[in-house]
């Protein structure tokens, strides 16, 4: 395989003298994985010259997670899902929202924008190998909308002759989780087919008196969806792969039961791997996301479609390795993005490119530093910029590892945020702004990292000045009409977050390994009004879990897991429907939840799980944007079978 041949070469050039004896240590800590978004090229992660976070597949079984949002809100702290008008879902990530983040799957972009955000079931957890995040400005290497930092999502390639995985989880509010894996692998040619189909009815949720915030709800909607994912890969010779993947999504949400809503979701892509010597390899690639949401009107039959948002991208790149380790990497990218709204004067699109080249330098032992540059043009409104990055890791001792990077940043309004005319929940009309700016930012992050024998500290410290930041502005009526309020997209002046993240891991050979993670944000912003919820300013993680093979035919895996999140204040309008009565200060009080899963392995082939959620039986005073969706303790049980194990 062309990449496997070229990580056992970086392997091989990258290990430090004397490991091969300590590498047990690695192990432990997985820092000998590779990863690949920091630098879009392989790298043995405690050599990798970015800070990447990764979350492993087992990490991905221990967390029990449906989709990503479910995974980055137990494993990362200094994230928060919170809830826009109608539940539609934010994020905010260490200060910055969805929109700021780049979500990848298998390098590639997703489309399709709610509520400035993606649709965050789409990425279902069935079938990853591993999930790597980049905080922190990547706009020289990924573009727009890579400010605030990268998730990339990475499949798993079948390595079994054939292999068919089926499981099944269920819990309160009738929700049921099934996933269908099956994969096959010929020698040239291998193929992975995931189905997932998920559940979860609407439920009631119930309010105290004397409700100190302005927008609180009491119905939860639940949704139905379905999630088929191929990716397929096929090695023409020892040089030359071409991998495929297409999928379909597709989630039904009952907010009125006449007129449910409908989101539907299309990818499809190709991407060739040629490896034209030992030290040149090139990547041409294709992808194709296709977004949509309609209203089914069910008297009627009729599928309305209202919104519509297409991506094509194709890409080159091409990187070349002097000596042993130092790289040379060069690409571009031509972008074809496409809006439909119901509401629009005619659809709206814009073609993008892109050109940008990073020199990666091994210095010596000690050092390494990556230099990278890119230049972006947007055809809609003729904005272009050139965004540098530089990185520096230095290895004072084998175990010791200091990295520091300056990134500027770079977001071009989308078509959605210059564009855009919808009705948000009969309370606001959200509309574009075509005047808008472009976001600068400068991005600065230091971080240092030691390991010793079975332990890992990390402490790592950001800070982003935003400038010209794209939100939501004040509610306003127009001349005549005090009936219907009216929200623009804006600029604000400037942005300034500081974020501190410290981590300390372990993992004992007796089966019980440990992480514990703590982030503070502080964000300091122009914006009156916060029409999201703002970064809670502390937020702590954490994960304690024992394995042990008892014998041949049983197992068992304990795992404990917890998040807590600190209080915050958030200046909102004290009725959304009358901005007249003006504004109050709110208070969203602390909180944390925390969860216990039981995993027996039977045999070589089944696996039966029992998760105990909200141990503490937690339940908020007040349903309101950023409460967690929980009525109390939850008890889930789940069976997973390996079929090819059986037979």
């Amino acid at each position: 395989m062309i990449k496997e041949a070229y990580i056992g070469l970086l392997f091989t050039s990258c290990v430090t003298p004397g490991l091969a004896q300590n590498d047990s240590i690695w192990r432990d800590m997985n820092l000998d994985q590779i990863v690949v978004t920091g630098t879009r090229t392989p790298k043995i992660l405690k050599d990798a010259p970015i800070q990447t976070r990764v979350i492993s597949a087992a990490d991905i079984a221990k967390s029990d997670a449906t989709n990503i949002e479910d995974l980055l809100q137990q494993e990362l702290p200094g994230i928060e899902f919170s809830y826009a008008m109608n539940q539609q879902v934010n994020m905010n990530l260490s200060g910055f929202a969805g929109q700021s983040v780049l979500f990848l799957v298998d390098g590639e972009r997703v489309a399709g924008e709610t509520m400035d955000n993606i649709d965050f079931t789409r990425l279902s957890m069935a079938n990853i190998e591993r999930i790597e995040i980049v905080k922190g400005a990547a706009s020289a290497l990924y573009g727009s909308n890579a400010a605030g930092g990268v998730v990339n999502i990475i499949t798993r390639r079948t390595k079994e002759p054939w292999s068919l995985h089926l499981n099944a989880r269920l819990a309160e509010h009738d929700s049921q989780r099934y996933n269908m894996g099956f994969g096959l692998n010929r020698g040239l040619v291998s193929n992975a087919l995931t189905v997932s189909r998920t559940s979860s009815d609407n439920y009631s949720v119930y309010n105290k008196d004397n409700n100190p915030a302005t927008s609180t709800f009491s119905q939860v909607y639940g949704d139905k969806t379905w999630n088929i994912k191929d990716n397929f890969a096929l090695d023409i010779s020892k040089n030359f792969q071409i991998l495929g993947r297409a999928g379909y999504f597709f989630r039904s949400v009952e907010r009125n039961v006449d007129t449910p809503e409908r989101y539907r979701g299309y990818t499809a892509g190709l991407k060739a791997l040629w490896n034209l010597s030992e030290r040149d390899n090139i990547e041409l690639a294709y992808s194709f996301d296709q977004y949509d949401k309609s209203l089914f009107q069910r008297m009627k039959n009729l599928d309305i479609r209202n919104y519509s948002n297409v991506q094509n991208i194709t890409r080159l790149l091409y990187s070349h390795r002097f000596g042993t380790d130092d790289m040379l990497t060069v690409g571009g990218d031509y972008m074809y993005d496409y809006l439909m709204n119901n509401n629009l004067d005619g659809d709206r699109h814009q073609e993008s490119f892109d050109i940008f080249a990073q020199y990666d330098w091994r210095i010596n032992k000690l050092w390494e530093v990556v230099g990278a540059m890119r230049y972006d043009h947007f055809s809609d409104g003729g904005m272009s910029r050139a965004t540098p990055k530089l990185s520096v890791r230095y290895n004072p001792l084998r175990n010791f590892t200091v990295r520091a990077s300056y990134g500027m940043g770079f977001r071009a309004p989308t078509l959605k945020e210059k564009y855009y005319d919808f009705d948000m929940a009969n309370i606001w009309i959200v509309l574009g702004n075509k005047d808008l700016k472009a976001e600068t930012s400068h991005n600065l992050n230091i971080s240092a990292d030691y390991v010793k024998g079975p332990y890992n500290f990390t402490i790592a410290g950001y800070y982003n000045k935003v400038s010209n930041r794209i939100t939501t502005g004040v509610p306003y009526y127009l001349p005549g009409d005090d009936r219907q309020l009216y929200l623009d997209y804006v600029n604000i002046g400037k942005m300034d977050v500081y974020n501190i993240e410290a981590t300390a891991q372990a993992r004992w050979h007796n089966g019980i390994g440990a992480r514990l993670s703590y982030v503070f944000s502080h964000e300091d912003t122009e914006a009156s009004v916060n029409q999201y919820m703002p970064t809670r300013p502390h937020s702590l993680t954490a994960r304690v879990d024992w394995d042990r093979q008892f014998s041949k035919n049983f197992g068992l895996n304990v795992a404990l897991s917890g998040r807590a999140m600190s209080s915050v204040d958030n200046t909102e309008y004290i009725d959304m429907y009358d901005i007249s009565k003006g504004t109050a200060t709110v208070n969203y009080p602390a909180y944390s939840l925390w969860k216990l899963q039981l995993s027996t392995r039977i045999m070589s082939f089944a696996q039966v799980s029992v998760t105990l959620d909200n141990l503490l039986d937690y339940r908020p005073d007040y349903y309101y944007y950023n409460a967690p969706l929980t009525t109390g303790f939850n008890a889930m049980i789940g069976v997973s079978l390996d079929i090819d194990k059986i037979l």
